[in-house]
């Protein structure tokens, strides 16, 4: 979910050398195409209109080339929002899925903290957000995870947490 510390956790990812992708950069760049600010609203609504026009999962298939243009063994895919986006990655790949879970207060305090154009400034647009993700399919996406890490803790704890979980797999 928006401010569990997807972010964070792939950045422990880029700090030991694995490449990663983010879903929502398609998004991001899909608004900026038309010529929208980057609101809360406004991306909420190029995320639903996108995947209405071009299917469920439109935004891994948009992804794809620049996953399949990494050169390591393992890339990091940050942000999958539906259970069509993910099967559209293991349809390709071999994909371990890992969720990474905080509760909605710690998550709305972060994404207040964190301050980005489309982060939500109310409990009300912060809730909104909530349940168009859940909309897409993220609740499933959590639920279908093959690891999932709680994150109620400090940024180096979670990021400590990733890169055990990280080399644990790079091990198997």
């Amino acid at each position: 979910m928006p401010g569990a510390g997807k972010g964070v956790a792939t950045e422990a990812a880029r700090q030991i050398g694995f490449e990663v992708i983010v879903l929502g950069d398609v998004i991001r760049e899909e608004t900026e195409r038309r010529g929208l600010e980057p609101t809360p609203k406004n991306m909420g609504g190029v995320m639903l209109r996108v995947r209405e026009v071009e299917g469920a999962a439109v935004v891994a298939r948009r992804l794809m080339p620049k996953i399949e243009a990494c050169s390591g063994p393992i890339v990091i895919v940050e942000g999958i929002r539906s259970p069509a986006e993910l099967a559209e990655l293991k349809s390709r790949h071999d994909v371990v899925a890992v969720a990474i879970h905080a509760s909605p207060r710690t998550r709305f305090e972060r994404l207040v903290a964190r301050n980005r154009s489309d982060d939500p400034k109310t409990w009300s647009t912060f809730s909104e957000r909530d349940f168009r993700e859940l909309y897409v399919g993220l609740g499933d996406v959590i639920a279908l995870a093959d690891h999932v890490l709680v994150n109620e803790g400090t940024i180096s704890e979670l990021q400590s947490s990733f890169k055990s979980l990280l080399n644990e797999l790079k091990a198997s």
